[in-house]
């Protein structure tokens, strides 16, 4: 290095140290995340540490590169020209730091007395997928890595799909999806958790795209007014996503959504601009609308009653003119494009092929709930199922905590029972 001795020594003292750093955080095991032997039945899966370990040891690939072309080149650099590259270097770093911290934060929680809970969601989001692959096999192509749920601060749950650039992450891509869990929202009942879970079904079943052309074409060739287009055509996400839990557990799961929508009118009665979920009242309007595509009228006809007692137009709101006169025609339009129209994606099959629901599966689910009332687990219900169930149960006036406890510590046995691929006890001294 073109320096003098003490410059020189003062900037190769900072490349060891910074290497140092940048080796420290390159692989994830049950024993570094401080998972116990008890707190194994509900580890994530080995596929999950695989897929952690496996973008850290890219990241760490790339910095021991960088890492050797500096040393080749240091003879010649001057020291602005090694400040450059090692601040290059540092930012290589900071995106192992982060990948690390991330899966850390939501891997440790296993050990955690949320555990329990969280395997339990785990197995929720499992069992939606296995309906889609049980009915349509070649959707997803081959084997995915299933979603993983995690606690975090935040209003409600919330995901980061498969393969999204995360600005945690400087831009690297999410390895398998995660589903946020606010630390109040662990309870089974939470509808909007399918919600979430159907958002990365859309993405690995390969309908983002092709579900957003297909509302914006829909509305165009009906004449509606281009706002009206491109709001709805902004909004597919959300409606696939409510639509998706409403095939996924049921009319439970529209009541699930009302109460996660119902808010002072101020809010639900006001339109956001560019803002990609439907105005509170629009979008209970379409959760009504599919109940009735899905034969169920009555549950339809009692909710928008309900929706429309807490808020009329009539006595204000903050919605554009021109989208207010075109919900009674938009809404069934969109609702059978999105639900009910085969999609290539899906092999030519519609979304309610998917994920089939019947009235059978409803009778199943209140009967789960009035079990679940008394106490008892009705283990003749899949997985996502007993979300549904459990909300009746605590439309019932059954206690929260017991509804609670049975549900999520049969769930979490589940996990326990079923997960193939859970971390074996011989691997927390690896």
């Amino acid at each position: 290095m073109r320096a003098d001795s003490s410059t020189s020594r003062f900037l190769d003292t900072k490349l060891r140290a910074l290497q140092a750093r940048a080796v420290r955080l390159h692989r994830l095991t049950p024993r570094m995340i401080g998972l116990r032997p008890e707190d194994l039945p509900y580890a994530p899966s080995r596929s999950h540490f695989h897929a952690a370990n496996k973008r850290l040891a890219r990241l760490g690939e790339r910095i021991t590169r960088d890492i050797a072309t500096i040393r080749r080149n240091w003879p010649a650099a001057t020291p602005e020209r090694a400040l450059s590259q090692m601040a290059m270097l540092d930012h290589q770093v900071d995106r192992v730091r982060r990948t690390f911290g991330l899966f850390f934060e939501v891997l440790s929680q296993r050990g955690s007395s949320f555990a329990p809970a969280l395997a339990a969601h785990d197995i929720i989001a499992a069992d939606c997928y296995a309906i889609v692959r049980a009915t349509l096999p070649e959707v997803f192509g081959g084997p995915l890595i299933k979603p993983l749920t995690y606690m975090e601060h935040g209003y409600s749950p919330a995901t980061q799909r498969r393969g999204v650039a995360l600005s945690r992450l400087l831009g690297d891509s999410n390895p398998f999806p995660l589903i946020r869990i606010p630390w109040d929202r662990d309870n089974p009942w939470q509808s909007v958790f399918l919600h979430e879970v159907a958002h990365n079904l859309q993405a690995d079943m390969g309908l983002w795209q092709e579900n957003a052309t297909a509302v914006g074409n829909r509305l165009a060739m009906m004449r509606f007014d281009p706002l009206v287009v491109t709001v709805f055509r902004r909004w597919h996400k959300e409606i696939f996503a409510d639509l998706a839990a409403l095939l996924l557990g049921g009319t439970a799961s529209a009541w699930g959504m009302m109460e996660f929508l119902s808010h002072p009118g101020a809010r639900s009665m006001t339109y956001r601009p560019g803002g990609a979920h439907p105005t509170g009242w629009i979008r209970v309007l379409m959760l009504t609308e599919m109940m009735r595509r899905m034969g169920f009228f009555e549950q339809a006809d009692r909710a928008e009653k309900v929706w429309r007692r807490l808020y009329n137009p009539a006595r204000g709101h903050r919605m554009p003119p021109v989208l207010l006169a075109a919900v009674p025609r938009a809404i069934p339009a969109v609702i059978d494009e999105i639900a009910y129209q085969p999609r290539r994606g899906l092999g030519q099959h519609a979304l309610a092929d998917a994920i089939p629901f019947h009235r059978a599966d409803e009778a199943s689910i209140r009967r789960g709930g009035i079990a679940i009332a008394a106490g008892r687990m009705p283990t003749d219900l899949p997985p996502r199922f007993l979300v549904s169930a459990s909300r009746f149960a605590l439309e019932a006036n059954a206690d929260p905590d017991r509804i609670s406890a049975l549900v999520i510590g049969h769930l979490a046995g589940l996990y326990r029972t079923h997960q193939t691929q859970r971390i074996p006890a011989t691997s927390i001294a690896a």
